[in-house]
Order: structure tokens, then sequence, then C-alpha cells
């Protein structure tokens, strides 16, 4: 899985009842042909995820198919869910 491209955007909450801050990610990502998350209208992620000050994680994830933006019926694996972790993490400490 290779993370082609992003858009960050913060989530206000005007409850003020969520702890932290929560951010969307639109993740597009680029497959080979061989996995079994690949399709031919492209591939990309709605990825919630939940900062504090001790930690970040990753609350909710969808995967949608690129053209048609048809929510597709897959789990990550828990490496892939690690990776892209990482790359929202590095993203948000570079804004």
């Amino acid at each position: 899985m290779n993370i082609t491209r992003h858009e960050v955007d913060k989530i206000n909450d005007p409850t003020g009842i969520l702890v932290g801050e929560r951010y969307e990610f639109i993740l597009d990502i680029d497959l080979p042909e061989d996995d079994e998350l690949y399709n031919e209208n492209g591939v990309y992620l709605k990825v919630i995820l939940a900062v504090d000050e001790n930690s970040a994680r990753i609350a909710q994830y969808y995967l949608f198919e690129g053209n048609t933006n048809t929510p597709m019926d897959f789990e990550l694996e828990d490496e892939e869910i690690a990776a892209i972790k990482e790359y929202c993490t590095k993203q948000l400490a570079s804004l």
C-alpha cells in the first residue's frame, strides 16, 4: 500500500464532549493488482484520527472505491493500520 495523496481537515466539536482533537484524512492509495483491496477504479481511505496530549489513534476508517465513492467491505491488517497511523501523525506534525 502506497499513499499517493492526502487531504486533512480538523473536525470541530461544538459540544466539547470529545476529549482531544479529531482530524479527518482522505488518503488516495496505490495498490498492486494482486492485492485483495485492488480495484481498477482506484481506492481511497477516510480516516478519523483522534489526538490528545498523550497519544494519537485511529478512531475510524472507511475504504471507498475511487471513481464511484462506493464503500468497500474490507478490513485493513494491523500493520496497514499502524502504517496509516504513522503517516497521518507525521502529516499533523508538519502542519
